[in-house]
């Protein structure tokens, strides 16, 4: 579930038509809290859903949850820190209007 997750957060920039690598920058999870609900099998087609809970200068907090038929199989909260040359970075401001 953590990698259908990240994929998802990675669509994001790719439905606007740019890459989750931002100036030299990308984000990295800095802590992430999980609870895994019930299974899924291979053939299953999962909705993923996310919500941003909040935004900062240089990180953002999500929630994120995977569902399959209206059923809740995992949910995880979730800090991302933007970075560059490994160091804590501003957010641009175009790039906070996609959360």
């Amino acid at each position: 579930y953590l990698k259908f997750c990240e994929r998802a957060r990675s669509e994001i920039f790719f439905a606007h038509g740019r890459s989750p690598a931002i100036d030299g920058g990308h984000f990295v999870v800095r802590h992430i809290e999980a609870d895994f609900i019930k299974p899924a099998k291979l053939g299953d087609l999962l909705d993923i859903k996310g919500q941003l809970l909040e935004l900062k200068n240089a990180s953002l907090t999500l929630a994120q949850s995977v569902w399959l038929d209206g059923v809740k199989l995992f949910s995880m909260t979730s800090i991302l820190a933007f970075v560059k040359d490994g160091k804590p970075t501003r957010i641009d401001d175009d790039t906070k209007t996609f959360f």
